[in-house]
Order: C-alpha cells, then structure tokens, then sequence
C-alpha cells in the first residue's frame, strides 16, 4: 500500500470528524473522544473596560503526539457572530488543570447571557501536514460580568 492513498484517507478522516463537530457539540452538553479527556466551561466570564472578554475552565487530557490546546469561542444572541476569545497552550499529563483565555472580540458584548464553546484540540503530526484530533468540548451559557 502506498503512502498516498493512507494519507488521503487520513485526511478524510479528519475532514468528516470537522464536519461532525459542531452537530455532536449541539447534541450534548460536554463530547469527548475518551472519558480520561475532559474540557469545562466556567459558568461565569468577565468583560474588563477594554471590552475584553475572559473565559475559564478546567481541562485534563493524557497521550498527545503533538501540540494541544484549549480553545474558547462565544457568542451573544441567537444566530449572531462566534468571537474567538485566545487559546492556551495544554499541558497532557493525566491531571487536571486550569486555563483562562482572553481576547477582544470585533463587536463589543454586553453583561449577562453569552453562549461559549470550548474545545481541547490536538494537531497530530502526519507526514507534514498536522491534523486536528479533538479531546474533547464542551458548550454551555454562561453569564458575562463587568469586571
């Protein structure tokens, strides 16, 4: 078997799991990929002066090959704009950690209910392209608070 066709596949693979995402995000609170892989969502988030948006949560994912990361995403109002809020680098080691992310998004956001979704993303190595794997996500509303 060539390398070609393995590759193609693999990156098939990959393509169809980026499409299904968001429906299986939509189907449940908190996916993941393995129970020892978790990410949260705190049920608060923060809106400094700036207009900068802070979000945090716990992750604990173990095994990654290549560089994971939590990142976070929200949104305010039903069909509106998803604004993505940093990313943070995830340290693999079985344990659970914390992280915060903070960015500013193009539109301002008001206090109160905002929809975030956080996701604990690997990009695997494969020959030289890297293809994502996800650990795991999870989407809940939170509220947004001056501060």
């Amino acid at each position: 078997m060539s390398l070609r066709p393995a590759a193609l596949a693999a990156a098939a693979g990959a393509a169809l799991i980026l499409l299904a995402a968001p429906a299986m995000a939509d189907a449940a609170d908190t996916v993941t990929a393995d129970p020892a892989q978790a990410v949260t969502v705190d049920r608060a988030g923060r809106i400094a002066a700036d207009g900068s948006i802070t979000l945090t949560g716990t992750y604990r994912c173990s095994g990654g090959t290549g560089p994971v990361y939590v990142s976070s995403s929200v949104s305010q109002d039903k069909g509106s704009n998803e604004y993505g809020i940093g990313g943070t680098r995830a340290v693999c080691d079985g344990r659970q950690h914390r992280w915060a992310n903070t960015g500013t998004p193009s539109r301002a956001l008001r206090p109160g209910t905002a929809h975030v979704k956080a996701t604990l993303l690997e990009l695997r190595p494969l020959g030289i392209l890297p293809l994502p794997y996800f650990h795991a996500w999870q989407e809940r509303d939170v509220t947004l608070a001056k501060g």
